[in-house]
């Protein structure tokens, strides 16, 4: 193993326990951003599924009979609101999935519109951004302006 193989290694890699966080005087989606990054949408769409097959353990089990009209109601609510959310989440899902596959092919992290940096704050607080601040309020303003009333 050359020595440029071996320090790209070690850029990329980092121990779990370690604090690190991307900061702006570092070259822009460096080996060690892009390996934070990924770490954190592969945690978020764990969590996500983890949640997932939580909820579908308690559907199951839920799925009891309420003699009383009142408990059925508020249960069926309970359900409906449960399968709402895990739904929005399967969406969430694939926009991680898209996310990490612009991890891998070199494009995570630049605006799909201006092809210019997201931005590491972010990106930190929303890791599936796909547009700069500036790109996502000019398409919110547009989006508001043309949408039917």
């Amino acid at each position: 193993m050359d020595l440029e193989s071996k320090v790209d290694l070690e850029e990329t890699s980092f121990d779990s326990s370690e604090t690190y966080q991307p900061t702006e005087g570092e070259e822009f989606m460096n080996p060690r951003q892009l390996a934070y990054f990924r770490k954190k949408l592969v945690a978020w769409k764990d969590d996500i599924l983890r949640e997932s097959k939580e909820t579908l353990e308690a559907l199951q089990e839920e799925s009891q009979n309420h003699p009383d009209i009142a408990d059925r109601a508020s249960s069926e609510s309970d359900r409906a609101l449960e399968l709402r959310t895990r739904d929005r989440q399967r969406k969430l899902i694939s926009k991680i999935d898209a996310a990490l596959a612009r991890v891998d092919d070199g494009s995570y992290g630049y605006c799909e519109v201006t092809g210019e940096p997201i931005g590491l704050a972010r990106l930190d607080a929303r890791p599936i951004a796909t547009m700069s601040l500036e790109a996502q309020e000019k398409h919110e303003r547009r989006e508001k302006v043309y949408r039917d009333d």
